[in-house]
């Protein structure tokens, strides 16, 4: 779908990261007196991601959002703040695979509330370590919680992770 068509067909609002509807003649009165002005991909997926259908298309609203502001389709988008359906501009950044996994929100089923940080029991101390291209690499065992967090916070330095990575 060509990105002029997404800005004859719809508004977005930057600052509340909304889609709206707007007044579009080849859809007839009828249409245009039932969502013209009203506001667009309002419903909220199974991952909760705002989403809608558009000329017979389920989209993406922050995918939309990209190619109406940028003139061209994202490869991958990332919501920096882990907030699936926060559509501001400000929080929505293009990246790849690599990147929107170097971003992820902390795993339910985390226990010590630090990403790449858990409890060794075989060596009774704190494991450190970190996923780079799909290889877990070792970083330490540590007696210290707080050695095997600084740890954890270098490697996430080192190989280029985002700052809010396990928030």
């Amino acid at each position: 779908m060509d990105p002029a068509y997404l800005r004859q067909r719809l508004r977005y609002d930057p600052e509340t990261g909304k889609l709206w509807w707007r007044h579009y003649e080849p859809r007839g009165a009828r249409w245009n007196g039932r969502w013209a002005g009203k506001e667009a991909f309002t419903a909220i997926g199974s991952k909760g991601y705002r989403v809608g259908h558009m000329d017979g298309k389920h989209r993406h609203a922050h995918r939309v959002i990209w190619a109406i502001v940028h003139g061209e389709w994202p490869v991958e988008i990332d919501h920096e703040d882990h907030d699936p359906s926060n559509n501001r501009l400000r929080n929505l950044r293009e990246t790849n695979r690599t990147g929107n996994g170097r971003n992820q929100s902390r795993s339910r089923a985390n226990t010590s509330g630090v990403t790449g940080v858990c409890w060794c029991k075989r060596h009774q101390s704190w494991l450190s370590r970190i996923e780079v291209n799909g290889r877990n690499l070792h970083l330490g065992y540590f007696d210290d919680f707080d050695a095997a967090v600084a740890a954890r916070k270098a490697g996430e330095i080192k190989h280029a992770f985002h700052p809010n990575h396990g928030k």
